[in-house]
């Protein structure tokens, strides 16, 4: 053969369409798989549907010359109103098992915290999420007892906050009269006092007497907060003092046969921007809307609307804008108002818009960054974005079509709008472009490989049960009680000792640090009470406090000198026999 000629290597004689080829190889040496960034954020794009043709009438006003305009133009509209807003894509996380109630972003966007009806809080942190592990990194249920304890309860989580001006901690409140801090780790900081139910003056109460269904962070003390009750009150604390609030807010409702207490439903807190006095507004079951001085005193209220929603409705969305004048408020008479704190009489605006807090309360209504706009969910599943001088919708697209939004939040950092709906699902909107980090770091990152244990489907929850077919050493799953005696004091397995059960006073450490810092003068356990009198014998003697009247009239003690020699008393008498 002569190197002129041209070497011919002969192929599979396959055809095109032979499922064989997709086992040959299509080139040599070693590939590497690189993740299509750019296809992972196309496929979390968001599949454009049209909003609901009763939100296109209201969002129209009657003058209008809207109806003439061609569907190319409403198009090119629709176009516009999404790059205007962080709604083209969408992250969708499924951890709760229940309606998703409260969620909350830290200040700096990194972590996120959502509560639920099926009594936790979930806390997921972006910068471990990937496109193909979206879960939380923890689950807490703030109220849950030992498993050992019988009498262990879960509460619905109501509300759930960061703080806006130190991200370390959060407040998290359930239906429990005792509101909690937790930190970011999700760990229980403070747990404020639950006031005496059998008092009926508020004012001397220390806590809550009755459930609390709401609560909010003070504008520009990272130390304080504000919590709302069921019996009629809003307590300040300091949440280094879990002992007692800092005050007491008794509103006295005014409604015929109330006897004077209602149920307070909403709460805001905020400062101007600009600078200037802080406001504190808060909604009642009665339908009055009342507004305090934030900086006290507290004692009359500055502000106070009868009827501002219907009474015996829940208002649970109130909100202020950044400026501090404007209040809006999403009643349960289906009406969103807005309403001027210079003139809180009437209310600017009223719209329509149906309510879902008779099913869920805790159905709220945000200002957006700036207060350039104002976001709320529906009934319909779907969010709107609505215009903050006249609350008529601007943008409207559906987020879980067929199950209520229940409550939205919109972060001014990352520039992402955050839905928790009735369906267990929370929404992430956000566009690449307009928005940074948080759901745009997690869509960025290349999936992680898939491992049998990432489906859990495939795997075995331990807590919650075992299959039928594995070994179990009897007594080795965790909280499985196989010792001890039962309530009747049968032995639950003879052939095993009984096993004494572990108190608080029988460990170490933590539970002698937490006696010394809640029970007074707990030190004295450990203290000789005979040295604990000696060390004050010289004080007594210099200056006695009882005895002080008569120092210079006491006569001088005499003790009588008896010496070892002496017999030890009179002889004793005989006795007869």
């Amino acid at each position: 053969m002569s190197d002129d000629e041209d070497i011919q290597v002969e192929g599979p004689a396959l055809a095109e369409d032979d499922p064989m080829r997709a086992f040959l190889p299509t080139s040599f040496g070693k590939r590497h798989k690189e993740a299509d960034i750019a296809a992972q954020i196309d496929r979390s794009k968001r599949t454009a549907q049209p909003p609901p043709v009763v939100d296109k009438s209201k969002s129209k006003p009657q003058d209008s010359d809207s109806d003439d305009a061609s569907d190319s133009d409403d198009d090119s509209d629709d176009s516009e109103e999404e790059d205007e807003y962080p709604t083209s894509h969408e992250m969708v996380i499924k951890t709760h098992d229940r309606a998703v109630t409260s969620l909350s972003l830290d200040p700096a966007g990194s972590r996120l915290i959502t509560g639920s009806i099926d009594c936790t809080v979930k806390l997921h942190d972006f910068s471990s999420l990937t496109p193909t592990t979206i879960r939380a990194f923890r689950s807490v249920d703030p109220y849950e007892a030992k498993q050992s304890a019988a009498g262990s309860e879960s509460h619905p989580v109501h509300h759930v906050q960061f703080n806006p001006l130190a991200g370390s901690v959060f407040l998290c409140i359930s239906a429990h009269p005792q509101a909690k801090i937790l930190s970011r780790d999700g760990d229980i900081i403070t747990e404020f006092v639950k006031g005496d139910m059998y008092l009926r003056d508020m004012n001397n109460t220390k806590g809550h007497i009755s459930e609390v269904t709401t609560g909010t962070w003070h504008p520009t003390d990272k130390n304080v907060c504000v919590t709302a009750g069921t019996d009629s009150t809003l307590r300040i604390w300091d949440i280094n003092n879990k002992r007692s609030q800092k005050e007491v807010i008794v509103f006295k409702s005014k409604a015929p046969g109330a006897a004077g207490r209602t149920r307070m439903t909403a709460v805001a807190w905020a400062t101007p921007v600009q600078g200037g006095n802080n406001v504190l507004v808060s909604a009642a079951l009665d339908g009055t809307l009342v507004m305090w001085g934030g900086n006290g005193p507290f004692t009359r209220p500055s502000g106070e609307i009868r009827e501002a929603h219907k009474p015996n409705t829940w208002t649970g969305g109130i909100d202020i804008s950044s400026d501090g004048r404007m209040v809006v408020t999403r009643g349960g008479d289906n009406t969103i108002k807005l309403w001027d704190t210079r003139k809180f009489k009437q209310p600017l605006v009223s719209v329509e818009h149906q309510s879902t807090s008779d099913h869920y309360p805790t159905s709220n209504i945000k200002y957006g960054p700036n207060s350039t706009s104002i976001i709320t969910g529906s009934a319909t599943g779907h969010l709107h974005i609505l215009n903050p001088g006249n609350l008529r919708p601007e943008y409207t697209t559906p987020v879980t079509p067929g199950s209520p939004v229940i409550t939205v939040d919109w972060h001014p950092k990352i520039n992402q709008i955050i839905t928790g709906s009735a369906n267990a699902e929370t929404h992430i909107l956000y566009n690449p472009t307009m928005s940074t980090r948080g759901a745009v770091d997690v869509m960025s990152r290349a999936p992680k490989r898939r491992h049998v244990d990432d489906n859990p489907e495939f795997t075995t929850d331990m807590s919650l049960g075992l299959s039928g077919d594995s070994i179990i050493t009897p007594g080795a799953l965790p909280g499985s009680k196989k010792t001890g005696i039962t309530a009747s004091g049968k032995s639950r397995d003879p052939r095993r000792p009984h096993v004494p059960q572990q108190t608080p006073f029988m460990r170490s450490q933590p539970d002698e640090k937490h006696i010394s810092e809640n029970i007074p003068l707990s030190k004295m356990l450990h203290e000789d009470p005979r040295e604990a009198l000696l060390k004050y014998a010289d004080l007594a003697k210099k200056d006695p406090m009882f005895t002080k009247a008569w120092k210079s009239t006491q006569p001088v003690t005499q003790y009588a000198d008896v010496s070892d020699e002496e017999d030890d008393g009179p002889e004793k008498k005989k006795f007869k026999r």
